[in-house]
């Protein structure tokens, strides 16, 4: 009788552990869309400023890597380091990597890719089954 109510007990913890997990995510992908949306616009500084720019929306490319591109990108605005830091700590929270590759070819100006990666972070909202609110 022991070994079933044990095993039942650690199902559900198991079963915690795994709910907490996506709760965490959710609260910092919200961070991340707030911070975009009440940060965008030319008002910010060093939204002149050329960033590489992320294919967030080619669908062959996992989220985890977009997102690390996406840190890596704004890692290389030096002027505002300040401003943008913890967009980039939570971007870091959300995919994990230790580096990423990312190409410099394209560029785009911060204000552009700003609304760009608050679109793919709403996207992930949706695709989780999330209120993006």
């Amino acid at each position: 009788m022991l070994p079933p109510l044990k095993a039942a007990l650690t199902l559900l913890s198991l079963l915690q552990l795994i709910s907490a997990a996506p709760s965490h995510l959710q609260q910092t992908l919200k961070e991340v869309t707030q911070w975009i949306r009440f940060n965008s616009g030319p008002q910010v500084p060093c939204n002149d400023t050329r960033v590489a720019q992320v294919p967030f929306t080619d669908p062959k490319l996992p989220e985890q890597d977009l997102l690390c591109q996406a840190e890596a990108a704004l890692t290389k605005v030096t002027r505002c380091k300040d401003t943008y830091e913890p967009l980039i700590s939570n971007l870091k929270l959300l995919h994990n990597k230790e580096n990423c590759s990312l190409s410099d070819d394209n560029e785009i100006y911060l204000r552009h890719f700003l609304p760009a990666l608050g679109n793919f972070t709403q996207g992930m909202f949706r695709r989780q089954g999330w209120a993006a609110q």
